[in-house]
């Protein structure tokens, strides 16, 4: 009898052959947590063939597919949040890896304070195999809810001061926050600023994700950084300002 989740972890993949081997070293290292957990796969784009999913990871009672023609990382993220029974869920690219303690660590202690969120450190995967965590503006403790905007000084400053892999967050609040935005790229700003701007949360000192660098990641393409990718940057940013604003304004109303 399989034990009931207490964490998902949705992956959006467009289930490119090259990309195969990582998608394995994901799931090898889903099978080194020690919480139980429930994998919603979610292949977008016209090349996504389900059933060239690696036969094991089809096989794992905990792995749901969610398939759609092509709706793009956004609306694969969203439309995964059906499938997720779990009250906590987190997100993991198909190239990256979670190390060990990565679920364990965030989820007890969400469980231990009942904060929204709570999120760990991420550390980039060098092509030789070697760390290096990313220093991201955000500091180590807890967090008010709005706190993560304010150490994001202007969209020019690049993304925002946290990443949406590095979040775990309460499922309830992903669905009631709406999820991703509908972007082309960028979407998971959307995200962070959504679920770090309406509830309080910590990020730990722990490092939980592992961003893998090779020659065919998409955010590393010359052509990654362009409008539509500052235009993601700048809705995000004033999305993270009216939370803002909204909050001064109900404090002046009650």
């Amino acid at each position: 009898m399989l034990t009931h989740p207490q964490t998902a972890v949705i992956t959006p993949t467009g289930l490119h052959p090259k990309r195969r081997k990582y998608l394995i070293a994901l799931y090898e290292s889903l099978l080194t947590q020690d919480v139980p957990w429930e994998w919603i796969i979610a292949p977008n784009g016209r090349q996504a063939n389900p059933r060239t999913i690696p036969p094991q990871i089809a096989a794992d009672p905990r792995v749901r597919i969610c398939a759609r023609p092509a709706p793009g990382a956004a609306a694969a993220r969203n439309t995964a949040l059906n499938y997720v029974t779990a009250p906590y869920l987190c997100y993991a690219d198909d190239d990256d890896i979670l190390p060990p303690h990565s679920l364990a660590v965030r989820y007890h202690r969400a469980v231990e304070t009942g904060l929204g969120w709570v999120a760990g450190m991420s550390a980039d995967l060098k092509r030789n195999g070697d760390l290096a965590t990313w220093a991201c503006a955000t500091p180590v403790g807890l967090h008010a809810p709005g706190d993560v905007w304010t150490y994001w000084p202007s969209p020019q400053d690049g993304k925002p001061p946290m990443g949406h892999t590095m979040l775990l967050t309460r499922t309830v609040l992903a669905r009631a926050y709406g999820g991703q935005g509908g972007l082309t790229k960028g979407e998971d700003y959307v995200y962070v600023m959504s679920i770090t701007g309406n509830a309080a949360g910590e990020l730990l000192p722990d490092i939980t994700y592992h961003y893998r660098h090779h020659r065919g990641q998409w955010t590393k393409q010359a052509r990654y950084r362009d409008k539509a990718e500052f235009d993601a940057r700048t809705f995000a940013f004033h999305q993270g300002q009216a939370l803002q604003e909204v909050r001064r304004e109900a404090t002046l109303i009650t």
